[in-house]
């Protein structure tokens, strides 16, 4: 590819990128294009379709459909929106300010333009605007990519805005070329619509922008009553105006509203005002007196304020027995009329006069709700100022040092003496401790680990001589009790650590636990010989056993010298003689003789074990 080429398709490539965002480096003007912010109104949906979206539908009932688009003040009042949006208010102070939200439409395309006249020839603007993704978090949608076009020209891209739930600013400056007055904005979507890509636009505004204009100094700036002139200089850092004009101007309300003064067009301006007060001055400045006529072509320095400092101050103050007032270094403490002659740290004379009353202490008193803990380990108490008698409104009220506000409750305190001031408006003061207190700490003891053998009952005792409204035992299968469980006894058939959580009435919470160990004896006791002669002793044959330590014998069964079964037991239970073998074949007497048997033993482990052996018959 050949050198030619190569620049050629470098340059394309560099205009099909999105152009970086510029903002003024210096100062700015007033918003020239009043319409960007929608306007404001009571009304929750603006009625009348303002035409502002070629390709897009007004729509005046939300939430606008995918293409469509409304004018709002606030999604919250919308009666229902889609489920993964977002509702939220315009973004200015005023409750009733409109904003644009767009539903995308499925193809990318134009969904602002609107054409911005009267502006200046030759001048540098900055455009910004507002705009919001509407999913909430998480949705993971597509995301709007907007770019910002002028007369055609894409001046900057977005790139996707996330699901942030925030508004984003984007802006970029532009000149007016020679004899242009009015520019076209448009502002298109790049993504396209479904899941997705739609968003909310607000505070869309021109403004000029000029060099760094400035009134030299600190904000403020303090004079005497009785000395000179005060003198504010202009200071315009930057080159971008070759002629530049000024026109001085004083707020008297403030800095709500601006007046020019008259014939004021230098560099410096001379306050005069002798009456103390606040004094608000500006200035305005564009290039040349013709642009400096023009709202829209000119900027606005800062605000200076001129503080005159007056030159006799009465005071009129009370304060409460005890207490002193201090004039510069004098101090008073008794009712009476005073005059002291200050100089301040700007060299200003100033006379002072001091009328002061004293007071007697009332004898504040306050009244406090105070909710103890209700377990020794939680923090759940709380204090609160319910009232203060005697002494003047209106009251401060201070808790551990830190302000607090009569009537709050201040939770989460645990045991402990709070310090406590209560000041009337004179200064006289009430100041002592309140105290929390915790009931005895709620503890319960289940005692040393136990070893025991299989079948032994374990007795359990909480050990504390409190009231326990509930009982919480872990494993939860080992014991069957909830409520009265003092000595109650339960039968282990496996090492296990047990764990008991128990509750007061209060709803207090204590736990400890015992480890018991189970040595697994077998406890089964065959018989030698049985007599089946009726006169009830020793007629039946079945393996004895303990119990618990044996639960049942699964099976038993008895066996003839040849092999032949004579007696089969399933599912007997232990030392149950009535269900054991009665010396009967078929309803005939055995004859006497040595006998063989099988059982299977269950144990409380569950453990199954096999027993054989003989048993001899006697008749």
């Amino acid at each position: 590819m050949n050198l030619r080429l190569t620049l050629l398709a470098a340059f394309a490539l560099l205009l099909s990128l999105p152009i970086a965002s510029q903002t003024c480096t210096g100062n700015l003007g007033e918003n020239i294009f009043t319409a960007g912010d929608f306007g404001s109104g009571a009304a929750n949906i603006v009625t009348v379709d303002p035409l502002i979206a070629p390709g897009f539908i007004y729509q005046r009932t939300p939430p606008p459909n995918d293409g469509f688009y409304t004018i709002t003040n606030d999604m919250r009042r919308w009666p229902n929106t889609f489920g993964g949006w977002d509702a939220f208010a315009d973004n200015s102070p005023d409750p009733n300010g409109y904003m644009m939200v767009v539903n995308a439409a499925f193809a990318p395309g134009k969904f602002y333009e609107q054409q911005v006249d009267d502006l200046c020839e030759n001048t540098l603007y900055q455009f910004t605007a507002d705009v919001r993704n509407i999913l909430r978090r998480g949705n993971n949608g597509l995301m709007p990519n907007v770019s910002f076009s002028i007369d055609g020209i894409t001046r900057f891209t977005s790139g996707p805005i996330g699901e942030t739930q925030t508004w984003n600013t984007y802006g970029f400056t532009f000149t007016t070329d020679p004899g242009q007055t009015s520019v076209l904005l448009a502002l298109s979507n790049n993504a396209p619509g479904g899941n997705g890509n739609d968003l909310a636009i607000d505070n869309i505004s021109f403004r000029a922008c000029g060099p760094e204009a400035r009134i030299a100094g600190a904000e403020t700036l303090s004079v005497c009553e009785d000395g000179g002139p005060a003198t504010l200089t202009a200071e315009i850092n930057g080159d971008q105006y070759d002629n530049p004009a000024l026109q001085w101007q004083q707020s008297f309300d403030d800095g709500m509203t601006w007046q020019d003064l008259s014939g004021e067009n230098g560099m410096t301006f001379d306050h005069t005002g002798r009456s103390s007060g606040f004094y608000f001055y500006r200035y305005l400045l564009a290039n040349g007196d013709v642009n400096l006529a023009n709202t829209k072509c000119r900027v606005v320095s800062n605000i200076k304020t001129v503080y005159v400092v007056p030159k006799r101050y009465e005071i009129i103050d009370t304060i409460c027995t005890g207490l002193t007032f201090a004039v510069g270094s004098s101090t008073y403490s008794n009712t009476g009329v005073s005059l002291d002659t200050l100089i301040s740290s700007l060299g200003c004379d100033s006379i002072v006069t001091l009328r002061l009353t004293v007071v007697p202490d009332p004898g504040i008193v306050p009244t406090f709700d105070l909710i103890d803990p209700s377990c020794s380990y939680l923090n759940d108490g709380s204090i609160q100022l319910l009232d203060v008698t005697n002494g003047v409104a209106p009251f401060g009220y201070f808790l551990d040092s830190l302000s607090r506000t009569i009537g709050a409750v201040l939770p989460g305190l645990s045991e402990g003496a709070y310090r406590y001031r209560v000041v009337d408006r004179y200064g006289c003061t009430a100041s002592g401790d309140v105290r929390l207190m915790t009931p005895n700490p709620f503890q319960i003891e289940l005692g040393p680990d136990q070893v025991v053998s299989l079948g032994e009952s374990v007795r359990l005792n909480a050990g504390t001589g409190d009231d326990i409204m509930s009982y919480v035992y872990t494993p939860a299968d080992l014991v069957n009790c909830t409520t009265d469980c003092e000595g109650v006894t339960f039968f282990p058939a496996e090492n296990t650590l047990l764990k008991l959580l128990a509750i007061s009435p209060a709803g207090c919470e204590s736990e400890d636990s015992l480890r018991i160990i189970v040595v697994k004896d077998r406890l089964v006791y065959p018989p030698t010989a049985f007599s089946p002669n009726g006169d009830g002793v020793n007629d039946r044959f079945t393996l004895f056993a303990a119990t618990p330590n044996v639960t049942a014998l699964a099976s038993l069964r008895v066996f003839d010298r040849w092999g032949g079964q004579v007696f089969e037991g399933i599912d007997l239970a232990p030392n149950a003689v009535g269900q054991g073998w009665d010396g009967q074949v078929d309803t005939e007497a055995a004859p006497p003789g040595t006998y063989t048997y099988v059982a299977e033993v269950v144990f409380l482990d569950g453990v199954v074990e096999r027993y054989s052996g003989v048993v001899v018959l006697v008749r």
